[in-house]
């Protein structure tokens, strides 16, 4: 990072456009730093058109060193604390990576490239999630990471934003001509009048329900063609997902799907009898570098390209816009000025 000569700016209206992951974060810091926000989201409160919707939660910073550069760990681990200070009832119950014998080369390999982890023997598996008792001779676990749902997590920060003297406005399809002062576009793929080069990378997940499992943190499958993540939600529900394509279509494939059900009924075969309640599918938004942009043009600021990494790269970027606008720091990893 290095400090320009940029002026502090107490106190500056901020529009932030897009109330998804990305935008309701920037909201956030900058009402609790005393700007006067508004939030701008074209959806309703539901938002069922946002990628946001569509996405796991999880807070993995140390599972991703195995395909992410750098940077994307070091942002990571900065949101963690951020998540801790700002919503302390997150789950911080760490992650599991599990493989099944065939796919061992794959668990190794996963062990080598990722940091934060210690090994669990077939017992000590079973200690923590009983459910998974007999069904894995041994575990990563990474304490220190997290998950949160996403629809139950973005109203609870759009309350927050508000409690902080923001204000959201849904069924407001804003642009930044439309806005004045500071403006922080989070529109991700509708962004794209202004970053042509962004393009969607679907994620496709499927919501299960079922009392027979029980999980109190994420759990990662080794696969032959990705990791499958089963994500505990509330109310006896399970998300399923991980699939990453370079495709812009939408809904969930068939050959989705049955790899999706067939690896979680490897991971316990009560999900076999799960009822399936949602399918869906997202688009990512994502650079050709699969890393995120925080592009300034004088007071157009655009955060985007959280490609799969938008829950825990959203806070980091947050502070680093912030950090930007109030005392002119630059990230230069992230940061790009017109």
């Amino acid at each position: 990072m290095h400090q320009s000569s940029k002026s502090s700016r107490s106190e500056s209206a901020v529009s932030v456009i897009g109330a998804g992951i990305a935008g309701a974060w920037q909201a956030l810091l900058f009402a609790q730093a005393g700007h006067a926000v508004t939030l701008h989201e074209r959806s309703d409160a539901t938002l069922t058109q946002s990628t946001s919707h569509w996405a796991g939660g999880m807070l993995a910073p140390y599972c991703e060193a195995e395909v992410s550069e750098p940077v994307i760990v070091r942002l990571g681990l900065r949101s963690l604390d951020l998540w801790r200070e700002n919503l302390p009832e997150t789950p911080f119950n760490g992650s599991l990576v599990v493989a099944h014998p065939r796919d061992r080369s794959d668990f190794e390999r996963f062990a080598r490239l990722t940091t934060g982890h210690r090994r669990l023997d077939a017992q000590a598996l079973a200690r923590i999630e009983p459910s998974l008792e007999d069904r894995f001779r041994e575990a990563l676990f990474y304490p220190d990471e997290g998950h949160v749902e996403p629809r139950r997590v973005l109203p609870q920060l759009h309350a927050r934003i508000r409690a902080a003297g923001g204000t959201v406005q849904f069924n407001s399809e804003a642009t930044p001509e439309d806005c004045d002062g500071i403006v922080i576009d989070c529109r991700g793929l509708f962004a794209r009048d202004t970053q042509p080069e962004l393009r969607g990378v679907k994620g496709e997940m499927i919501l299960v329900e079922t009392a027979e499992v029980e999980l109190s943190r994420p759990v990662r499958l080794m696969h032959p063609r990705w990791p499958l993540y089963v994500i505990p939600r509330a109310d006896h529900l399970f998300m399923l997902g991980a699939t990453s394509l370079e495709s812009e279509a939408t809904g969930v494939s068939l050959r989705s799907a049955l790899e999706l059900l067939s690896a979680a009924y490897t991971v316990h075969p009560a999900f076999a009898e799960a009822r399936v309640v949602e399918f869906g599918s997202g688009l990512r938004p994502a650079f050709p570098d699969h890393l995120p942009r925080i592009a300034i043009d004088k007071e157009r600021i655009a955060v985007n390209g959280l490609y799969r990494h938008g829950f825990l790269l959203a806070p980091a970027l947050a502070e680093l816009t912030l950090s930007y606008v109030e005392r002119g720091t630059i990230d230069n990893e992230v940061m790009q000025c017109a």
